[in-house]
């Protein structure tokens, strides 16, 4: 997939989670790896910053093979896989998100293949 911009590839990316369980699981692994990333700098529990990335990936991977049925974005694309899941993250946060796939809706969305 070739995106030209971080926009463009922001729509891809919602279309990649149209289930609201595979926004949930990745709101969980977000949410699990900033918590272990500012407990392990809080509290100096250094084990804690090799399970951030394993809770928040692992979460979201987890969503994508056995709910969304699809192939994550990371494997692709994973810097803007992670701005996008972060921009995600504080979409839902802020009860945003549901407008934001009406949004997008209404435009042709690029396809992975």
């Amino acid at each position: 997939m070739n995106c030209r911009s971080l926009e463009e590839f922001w729509a891809f990316y919602v279309s990649q989670h149209s289930k609201p369980a595979t926004r949930r699981w990745h709101f969980a692994g977000t949410l699990s790896a900033l918590l272990s990333l500012f407990t392990a700098l809080l509290f100096g529990r250094w084990l804690l910053l090799l399970a951030a990335p394993l809770l928040g990936y692992g979460l979201a991977w987890y969503s994508h093979f056995f709910v969304e049925g699809n192939v994550p974005a990371t494997f692709g694309h994973p810097f803007w896989s992670f701005l996008c899941d972060l921009k995600m993250f504080a979409l839902m946060l802020t009860g945003q998100m549901d407008r934001e796939i009406k949004r997008l809706g209404k435009r042709p969305v690029l396809q992975a293949f």
